[in-house]
């Protein structure tokens, strides 16, 4: 298998926190008080320490259920009883999407993996636990797949199926109407193991939760990785002091928030979330529905809070809270505390919009637990496969080639399929250009060093229009080349479908089922803690 590795200073849409946070830049530091390499900091935390025993012991009975329920491995058992025992965790998560979701949500729960391997290698004993994100109500963002065609193009798979509006998406069930979008899913998928596995967890009277979990148990069944549903009750009923910190504190957290997004943006850095003064971290159930709750100051010393049209003093709803914790779920900023209270937490591994997320979640822990959990970055990969990679070997592209766009990559494929002849004369004219504005260079220095600054401005317009002239040939090519048309339009929808990174379009499972589960052997093998390039990975047939 060969392995390429891309700074994530050349993928498209990488953010400046992102690539500052990886560098561990001096200006994200007070954002980030941890690394993004575990090993220069693993021996240093101790989050068995903060974690109740009893509280361990209540969340363990959660986990056996959970994952007995989705026929869980005897590895993930045994990990859920050396959590009980006493391992801490390190966890990640991700929204129940249709048939497992994007291919980054494999790559998650691989990453969770190999940072509990790496850190019980190092005598800290961990076990890796994935949230389903079971609460969240957009229903739009988890109910549809994308899977490749036998030309590589991405059918879009969805789910007709409905709930209540801005209902959590775990409480959504399957009718017949899934057994067409699964058939469909089989089809492209073709006959075999992983593809029974999809037909048996997505049936009807299945949650898109549940049945992701039974995928995912699946799948994951040799790597004991814990599976958590998020919106069980009881994991609210262990969590309501929280909840209830976030209503007694929401002036504070407001304040602390509102000054750390201020903070972001006068250090270049963008806000993940906008806060307001009339933010909370909370929402609250209403007929099935997923409602925010804000809060309104009327005067000096009364504060009231709102759900939909009803203003509800303070004690109210903290009276709320403690009698029915279930009726209330923690927004995205609050999930992560929640999570980490739940759970002794080494360390969570997510994406670039989750650590992001981060910067000012942060705020929020240093009020409600008193510490921040560290966040590292999760593997991402692109996989190349053996057509794709024959034509980048035809055409001399990078992946690189490929990440400027279907335009530009189809401009570029065609430059290397100009005529020999051409081609060769395009190449003495650079060469020869190049070669002359030196030489002119070289005697302007000697005779008057100020227009060096003129010379190299001719130099660069006289190369651009060479270049752009190329290119105008090369467009005149592509007008001439039906297979070009055909070769590039593949690569763009196998390696940048639609214009973003392969990982966050194509369904995972499509891998796995093509090449089977040794496909998550070489993931988790290429996966190195302390490099965090962007790999792209050549895996053969």
């Amino acid at each position: 298998m060969k392995t390429e590795c891309l700074p994530f200073s050349q993928i498209p849409h990488a953010t400046r926190l992102f690539l500052d946070f990886l560098a561990h830049a001096p200006s994200v530091q007070q954002f980030y008080p941890h690394s993004a390499r575990l090993s220069e900091w693993l021996k240093d935390e101790t989050p068995n320490q903060r974690y109740d025993f009893g509280r361990r012991d209540r969340v363990a009975n959660i986990l056996d259920r959970h994952n007995k329920s989705w026929d869980a491995s005897s590895k993930t058992l045994d990990n859920i009883a050396r959590f009980r025992a006493g391992a801490c965790a390190t966890i990640t998560g991700q929204q129940v999407g249709l048939f497992g979701g994007p291919l980054f949500a494999l790559f998650k729960a691989l990453t969770a993996v190999k940072l509990a391997d790496q850190a019980t290698d190092a005598g800290v004993d961990c076990v890796p636990i994935f949230w389903l994100a079971t609460e969240d109500h957009d229903l739009a963002e988890v109910n549809h797949a994308a899977i490749p065609n036998a030309e590589g193009r991405l059918q879009a798979l969805a789910s007709s199926v409905r709930g209540v509006e801005d209902a959590p998406v775990g409480t959504i069930r399957f009718g017949p109407e899934i057994e067409t979008t699964v058939a469909a899913a089989s089809d492209l998928l073709g006959p075999g193991e992983v593809t029974d596995w999809l037909r048996q967890a997505y049936r009807r009277d299945e949650t898109l939760g549940s049945a992701f979990g039974r995928l995912f148990a699946r799948l994951f069944s040799d790597w004991g990785v814990i599976l958590v549903d998020g919106s069980d009750p009881e994991l609210d009923q262990i969590a309501e002091p929280i909840y209830r910190a976030a209503v007694e504190q929401a002036a504070e957290i407001d304040e602390a928030l509102i000054s750390r997004g201020q903070e972001l943006e006068s250090a270049g850095y963008h806000q993940q979330v906008r806060v307001t003064p009339s933010s909370t971290l909370l929402f609250s159930f209403r007929q099935g529905a997923r409602t925010v709750i804000h809060r309104r100051v009327n005067g000096e010393a009364s504060v009231e809070f709102t759900i939909g049209q009803e203003r509800i003093p303070k004690s109210e709803l903290l009276g709320r809270i403690a009698a029915a914790p279930g009726e209330f779920s923690p927004n995205v900023l609050l999930r992560p505390v929640v999570q980490d209270y739940l759970f002794p937490t080494l360390a969570y591994t997510g994406g670039a919009a989750e650590i992001a997320y981060f910067s000012q979640a942060a705020a929020v822990y240093e009020r409600l637990l008193s510490h921040v959990t560290p966040i590292l970055p999760r593997f991402s990969a692109t996989l190349v496969d053996a057509k794709a990679q024959r034509l980048l070997e035809k055409y001399q592209l990078s992946p690189r080639d490929v990440f400027h766009g279907p335009e530009m990559l189809k401009q570029i494929m065609a430059t290397r399929t100009l005529p020999a002849d051409l081609q060769l004369s395009f190449d003495r004219a650079t060469a020869a250009l190049e070669a002359c504005v030196e030489a002119i260079r070289h005697s302007l220095a000697r005779l008057d060093s100020t227009l060096l600054d003129a010379a190299n401005r001719a130099g660069s317009k006289m190369q651009y229009q060479l270049e752009h002239l190329r290119l105008s040939a090369a467009r005149a090519e592509l007008r001439q080349s039906e297979v070009l048309e055909r070769h590039a339009s593949f690569l763009s929808h196998t390696l940048f479908p639609s214009k973003t990174l392969q990982e966050r379009e194509i369904t995972g499972v499509y891998f796995v089922a093509r090449y089977g589960l040794d496909l998550l052997k070489t993931l988790y093998n290429s996966i190195h803690t302390d490099c965090l390039d962007h790999q792209v990975l050549s895996l053969g047939t």
